[in-house]
């Protein structure tokens, strides 16, 4: 596995995913508090359902 950063892969595609992962974030979380959901989210370990509201720390 190549243990460079991602935004130094030569494919502009792969590079790019990062942000694209982002904006998803960032629309999902706006979504689940205009329809009053969770967000679920995982780290690798643990699985975690999260109210966008009480997130401190988003705009």
């Amino acid at each position: 596995m190549n243990k460079k950063p991602i935004d130094q892969a030569r494919d502009p595609l792969l590079r790019d995913a990062i942000h694209a992962l982002k904006r998803a974030g960032k629309r999902a979380r706006k979504e689940a508090e205009q329809t009053g959901t969770c967000l679920i989210v995982g780290d690798g370990k643990n699985v975690m359902r999260i109210n966008p509201r009480k997130t401190p720390g988003q705009k």
